[in-house]
């Protein structure tokens, strides 16, 4: 197995408080140390940004988005916020493609793919989402609805686009339902993304970090990291704990 560094970032999605924001991480802080053979990243809501970025200056934890805006420039874009915008608050990633953002705001493939491209051009690391809901699982349908997913983005930005990339498989799911892939569905999905890579290009895909998304927890994250191919976690709901958290962490 090619080391890749696990990755475990917190999608706190639409929560938070300026003050719950500021305790949140300085609790994180105090418990993550630069020793760099594991990263944390996290994506706060759009107006703690600053304050995140803030927070964490000289810190060993990077900052991420939880969104981008489709368009490569300044304009005309009411309620949108662009990738310099991002870059300029200290990101150094955005989550494009959650299958929230497909699901309840109708982002298709070709949406998904365009976000893609211009958070790589603004200097950001896009951690692409993908997977299936229960009905496409049940029907048999995992592994056609993630290569139709991935293939937008080969197809739009190139293979060589994901030496830059992170790709975090969430079967849609376990997404808050408090239902989890077993560590072996992970691995079988996570290992198909990185096949389907390596179709292209077999350097890229053994150095891209694939990344598990789908209720896992403290209880789960260590049999779940365990596995060959799963790079790290996009956690929700246990990103707003610091104790829960950092359990995450320290499972990587």
């Amino acid at each position: 197995m090619t080391a890749r560094t696990p990755l475990i970032a917190g999608n706190w999605k639409m929560n938070g408080s300026t003050e719950s924001s500021q305790q949140l991480i300085s609790s994180l802080c105090s418990g993550v140390s630069n020793d760099g053979d594991r990263n944390m990243l996290l994506c706060p809501p759009y107006p703690y940004l600053h304050i995140a970025a803030e927070a964490l200056k000289n810190k060993a934890i990077m900052l991420g988005a939880q969104n981008i805006a489709m368009e490569p420039d300044s304009g005309a874009f009411t309620g949108e916020v662009s990738g310099l915008m991002l870059k300029n608050c200290g990101c150094q990633y955005v989550i494009v493609g959650h299958s929230e953002r497909r699901a309840l705001y109708g982002e298709t493939d070709e949406v998904v793919s365009s976000k893609f491209i211009v958070a790589q051009a603004q200097g950001l690391q896009p951690i692409l989402c993908v997977g299936e809901t229960l009905e496409e699982r049940e029907a048999g349908q995992t592994q056609n609805v993630v290569r139709r997913q991935i293939q937008k983005v080969i197809d739009s930005a190139g293979s060589t686009a994901f030496s830059s990339a992170v790709v975090a498989y969430e079967p849609v799911w376990a997404i808050g339902t408090g239902l989890t892939a077993t560590p072996d569905q992970a691995q079988e999905t996570h290992s198909f993304i990185r096949s389907l890579i390596s179709e292209q290009d077999a350097t890229i895909a053994s150095l891209m970090q694939i990344i598990y998304g789908g209720s896992m927890k403290s209880e789960n994250a260590k049999e779940l990291l365990s596995m060959e191919d799963v790079d790290g976690g996009l956690v929700g709901g246990a990103s707003l704990n610091a104790e829960e958290f950092l359990a995450i962490f320290q499972a990587a």
